[in-house]
């Protein structure tokens, strides 16, 4: 018997660590329930729920396979190596196969748990599974990793031109084993189950993400690139929170994206390629959290930033994270968040920036809150975004860039489409009023409205005078 211990790779198609165990013999399937290590994770109730949810559609797809489905509870990951070596024995497990996580705490996990089931004789398999290429295989001349994403790009691009990841075989059926599979829970303690509203935006199972993904592909790649930033727009894949638990593979979305455009990555269809870059974004974060361990640990990637004034302004903060900021594109990104667990990725940058900048609030808090509330809440991706719009981590927005919520707002939601659509009682306002309630001059129909919370020019300022205060890295060089 050989196990396949799933994790954030929740299907069927094109897994790895699936199929290499079911080429030596009768395979079982793992998973645990870690309910403090997610608490400990701030992972979102919805992403629990959304986990728990594909976890069922999996269970059928792999019975028809007969591949009984286990369930484990375990506290936290301390406890995975004795949870695991226990089945393993009552079961006469002979190997575990495993696809590659990253990130400090999946990596000492996985080497204790490697551990004790090798001082019981059962080997240990892991796969690279949720990216292109190994971390550590894609690095500088000089053999570091690369802290600009436009360079990484580069040597990406090369790669796959000589060697593109090919998909898995999906295994065949097996002999009926006398093993019989767990029900999958339906809720875990300390994590409330969503609205049936948010549960409606995301099926859970493979057949909708592949449906996603063929739909976006085959109608709305191509203007991939003019309607990405366009919030009240469907210009997005709307894959994010299926790349995270695994129900698609990133090489599933690879080989779609380069079907549209006849296999190019470089030419062709400017929204298929600015899709694949996007794709490469998330490989590069997760390289980062690889290269760069600091970033798993709440720290900044630019040591010197270390030491920014950040405000303690718990009321302030509030106001941010319940929508009543009084700058209607920030309220109703952050009403999108709430309702739905996902937010238009324009406007978590734009949310972000007016958070770390405007507020002077530590980014730390916006990645929690993040992090408490997206259902495809990924350490990596949130982290890298985060430090990218604080100017605190790589290949980051300068310092001195910070975006004009009224100007990002009447840019990418000019008429207002998506901030009525989130804020209700702004309806009455005209396309021009709409983005600044308060130049409108306490019309009727925003009495209800708070006026804007800070102002955007001097907290401008503010932020300004804060970062230039710091050290430069040069300075800090000697004290990393």
């Amino acid at each position: 018997m050989h196990l396949i211990w799933l994790r954030t790779d929740l299907r069927l198609h094109d897994n790895t660590a699936l199929a290499a165990a079911s080429q030596r013999g009768q395979v079982a399937a793992i998973y645990l329930i870690t309910p403090e290590q997610w608490l400990a994770h701030d992972d979102a109730p919805c992403k629990v729920d959304f986990w728990l949810r594909n976890l069922q559609h999996l269970s059928q797809a792999l019975g028809k396979l007969n591949i009984p489905l286990l369930i484990r509870h375990a506290a936290t990951w301390d406890q995975a190596p004795a949870v695991l070596s226990e089945l393993c024995r009552e079961l006469s497990v002979k190997s575990v196969h495993v696809n590659e996580e990253y990130g400090i705490h999946e990596s000492q996990r996985d080497a204790a748990v490697a551990q004790a089931l090798e001082a019981d004789g059962v080997t240990f398999h892991s796969y690279l599974d949720q990216l292109f290429f190994q971390p550590g295989s894609v690095l500088t001349k000089t053999g570091t990793y690369f802290q600009v994403f436009s360079q990484f790009r580069k040597v990406c691009y090369n790669r796959l031109h000589s060697a593109l990841p090919r998909l898995v075989a999906t295994p065949k059926a097996q002999a009926k084993l006398e093993l019989k599979s767990d029900p999958v829970p339906t809720t875990v303690e300390g994590f409330e189950p969503p609205s049936e509203t948010l549960r409606a935006l995301w099926p859970a199972g493979e057949d909708e993400a592949r449906r996603r993904l063929d739909a976006f592909a085959d109608q709305q790649i191509s203007y991939y690139k003019d309607e990405r930033d366009f919030p009240a727009k469907p210009g997005t894949s709307q894959l994010s929170a299926y790349l995270a638990a695994g129900v698609v593979s990133p090489r599933q979305c690879l080989h779609a994206a380069l079907q549209t455009n006849q296999g190019e990555f470089e030419s062709g269809d400017i929204g298929a390629i600015t899709w694949i870059n996007e794709l490469l974004w998330r490989e590069f974060y997760k390289h980062i959290l690889v290269g760069y361990p600091r970033v798993s640990r709440h720290r900044a990637f630019r040591p010197e930033t270390e030491a920014l004034a950040w405000r303690d302004a718990p009321a302030d903060l509030a106001a941010w994270q319940q929508a009543r900021t009084g700058l209607p594109i920030i309220d109703a990104a952050m009403r999108q968040l709430l309702e739905t667990g996902w937010m238009h990725n324009r406007l978590r940058m734009v949310v972000a920036m007016f958070l770390t900048k405007n507020l002077l609030i530590d980014w730390r808090e916006g990645e929690r809150f993040f992090m408490r509330h997206l259902i495809d809440g990924d350490l990596a991706a949130n982290n890298g975004g985060w430090q990218w719009s604080s100017s605190t981590g790589t290949d980051s927005a300068p310092y001195f860039r910070i975006f004009s919520p009224l100007s990002q707002s009447e840019k990418f939601d000019s008429d207002g489409v998506f901030i009525k659509r989130w804020l209700p009682e702004l309806a009455a306002l005209n396309k021009k009023e709409v983005h600044n309630p308060a130049a409108a001059g306490g019309l009727f129909g925003v009495a209800d409205y708070p006026r804007a919370m800070v102002d955007l020019k001097q907290s401008r300022e503010r932020a300004l005078a804060a970062f230039r205060s710091l050290p430069s890295r040069l300075e800090m060089a000697g004290h990393e």
